[in-house]
């Protein structure tokens, strides 16, 4: 099953390991790190240029979305 996180952007549902606040995240160093050294090593794709909601972490990506973190999961449930 796939995930769709924004724009044209879907993953395969067992590749993500978490859906985050960014907002509320975003407050702790080690959040910050992660998302920085995700960031230098290309590995995060941006799915907007609106105002960022979540991350999603899957195997291989950080994919940052302008979809709340709520609504991602809700599409995981369907």
């Amino acid at each position: 099953m796939y995930l769709h996180l924004g724009g044209e952007i879907a993953v395969k549902s067992s590749d993500v390991i978490g859906i985050f606040d960014i907002e509320r995240c975003s407050v702790s160093k080690i959040t910050v790190d992660f998302l920085n050294n995700s960031q230098k090593n290309k590995q995060i794709v941006y799915i907007s240029n609106d105002m960022p909601k979540s991350f999603i972490v899957t195997e291989k990506l950080t994919y940052i979305s302008n979809v709340s973190n709520q609504t991602i999961c809700r599409r995981t449930r369907k």
